[in-house]
């Protein structure tokens, strides 16, 4: 039974290093993607990602260290047959339509014309399927890029910038599309600028920064606990009525106001007590760090490092 069945993993990587010369684009990277996860690949331009990817399907050889993908080596043609990708961007026949391009590719993969015309269509391109190419918008070309991906319904997809060029309606139709790929038994990793896409739609992410993989954790173990910030006057009331209640968590006191290491669960019985303690209660809300807050912080303090 290889990994992929056994559930450990679709993608493993351990080490994983590439090497230009003296120039290192991926120093040591050590992934884990689990089965149907929607995998986050984040990182500044020239971070390593795209150099990452084009590894784990056998594109480009590594200078040290050894991936598993779908329990094979990458560019195993067994693993290649279960893998679905988009890298840097489509590339198709100008002159065709895009129904004709799928059906050329469905050939190559040994798919039929349904399979297109179904790829076609799940990406939201089937009234557009018989323009050539060349008149197709950004977005629209990249949304033809995931058709090809998705022909002969990968066990994983691949997704480098799968979103680059849609308009916001185009970006929402590619979050249900990839949200429904992983309802249905799908692994996907993908790599994006859209901090904020990610932190909707994806279970995992891994964050890389000058070749190096900073941290690899769940959205919500990245952004931590949520905290509630209130402001109240007078303060001198209202911080200690709040610190009473907490059980041993911690407040803080800062110039604009109390900061209180607990969630929503504690907002009415923090808001109770500071009524209470006869002070006014001027605003009290939850105070959560974005995934956007996080990346940047850890990418910052790499590259001042």
């Amino acid at each position: 039974m290889n990994e992929s069945e056994s559930g450990v993993a679709v993608v493993r990587t351990e080490a994983l290093t590439k090497s230009y010369g003296a120039h290192i684009a991926v120093d040591g990277v050590g992934m884990t993607v689990g089965a149907g996860q929607i995998y986050g690949f984040l990182g500044p331009n020239g971070a390593g990602k795209t150099t990452t990817l084009r590894m784990l399907v056998g594109l480009i050889r590594p200078t040290s260290g050894r991936a598993r993908v779908l329990g094979r080596e990458p560019g195993d043609p067994g693993a290649l047959r279960r893998i679905g990708v988009l890298i840097e961007g489509p590339g198709f026949y100008p002159y065709l339509s895009g129904r004709e391009n799928l059906r050329v590719l469905a050939r190559y993969r040994g798919c039929t014309s349904d399979d297109a015309e179904e790829a076609l269509d799940r990406v939201g391109l089937a009234g557009r399927g018989d323009d050539r190419f060349r008149a197709y918008s950004l977005g629209m070309k990249q949304r033809l890029g995931v058709a090809a991906a998705l022909l002969g319904h990968p066990d994983l997809l691949i997704l480098d910038e799968p979103t680059n060029g849609l308009d916001p309606a185009g970006m929402a139709e590619m979050r249900e599309l990839i949200t429904g790929l992983a309802a249905d038994g799908h692994t996907v990793v993908l790599s994006s600028h859209l901090l904020s896409e990610v932190q909707e739609i994806c279970d995992r992410v891994g964050v890389i920064s000058q070749g190096r993989l900073l941290t690899e954790a769940t959205v919500s173990e990245l952004r931590g606990t949520a905290t509630l910030f209130l402001r109240a006057e007078p303060v001198e009331l209202a911080f200690p009525a709040v610190r009473a209640v907490l059980g041993g968590r911690t407040a803080l006191l800062t110039a604009n106001g109390i900061r209180v290491d607990a969630g929503t669960a504690m907002a009415a019985e923090v808001a109770r007590a500071v009524v209470g303690s006869g002070a006014d209660l001027l605003e009290l809300r939850t105070d959560e760090r974005s995934l956007e807050d996080v990346f940047f912080e850890l990418t910052n303090l790499e590259q001042a490092s």
